[in-house]
């Protein structure tokens, strides 16, 4: 690894006067610190945000559920709060990595690195959550902008991501068994805003499919989703499958999230 300057702030301020020149918030590390040591990534400086207590926890805030960016992934799937109000949620988080990760991956740290087969990205988009930050709010839809691209500017730290509980909602990932993302991962819901279906792992970024949308606001059935036929452009095609494949395999994942969802 390169040699960089660590700084441990104890506070959400004192970390954003930390972050100065080429610096990044290190959050679980579970992405960073490996890339780090894959000398794919270099900085001159990290500040760990693991000693900023105000970024953790859970808590029901206007009917919505929010959780702090620094808030493991384990927490948010044995949260009672986040199973009662939006169980799909929780067994989202449950499904990352394996125990290690979920032990020391945090929300915040998942949606700011935007990997395109991350989990939560398509809980964000699928569920219209709100990304809040040290200076603004930025909605889900507007957040992330490209592979591993955000919305955020330098320095901007998450504090909280806030989801509104849907009145039906499941997540179902097709994930590569060694590392358990999604080679194609799709969350549905159906709620006050309507419906929605969000899609990691088929793109350079996560995304919605307005096709299944349309045809889960008429009939929010299996049989409505799996009807639908997703085009191949953009689609990430590899080792694991083509585009053609990942495509097809979209309305296949909606049509089990939707009976997921339906059985609840």
């Amino acid at each position: 690894m390169y040699t960089f300057d660590y700084q441990r702030p104890a506070s959400t301020a004192a970390a954003a006067s930390a972050f100065q020149g080429d610096a990044r918030y290190l959050a679980g590390g579970q992405s960073l610190v490996q890339a780090m040591k894959l000398r794919l990534s270099s900085s001159e400086r990290l500040v760990d945000l693991g000693g900023v207590a105000e970024l953790k926890g859970i808590r029901l805030d206007g009917g919505n559920v929010v959780i702090g960016a620094m808030t493991t992934h384990a927490a948010v799937a044995a949260s009672a709060e986040v199973r009662k109000a939006i169980p799909a949620l929780a067994e989202l988080a449950g499904g990352i990595g394996d125990q290690m990760v979920r032990n020391m991956g945090t929300i915040g740290g998942s949606i700011a690195n935007a990997d395109p087969a991350s989990c939560y990205p398509a809980a964000v988009l699928g569920l219209g959550a709100t990304v809040h930050t040290n200076q603004r709010t930025i909605p889900g839809d507007s957040f992330f902008t490209g592979l591993y691209e955000t919305a955020l500017k330098p320095g901007e730290l998450i504090t909280a991501v806030s989801f509104p509980p849907p009145a039906k909602a499941a997540y179902i990932k097709y994930k590569q068994p060694a590392s358990r993302f999604a080679l194609v991962g799709v969350f549905v819901s159906q709620g006050a805003g309507g419906v929605r279906v969000a899609v990691t792992g088929a793109k350079g970024s996560v995304f919605r499919v307005k096709a299944l949308e349309d045809a889960l606001a008429k009939s929010f059935t299996p049989e409505a989703a799996k009807a639908v036929k997703v085009g191949t452009e953009g689609i990430n095609a590899d080792l694991h499958g083509s585009a053609a494949y990942r495509a097809a395999m979209i309305s296949v994942m909606a049509s089990r999230a939707v009976a997921a969802a339906n059985a609840r």
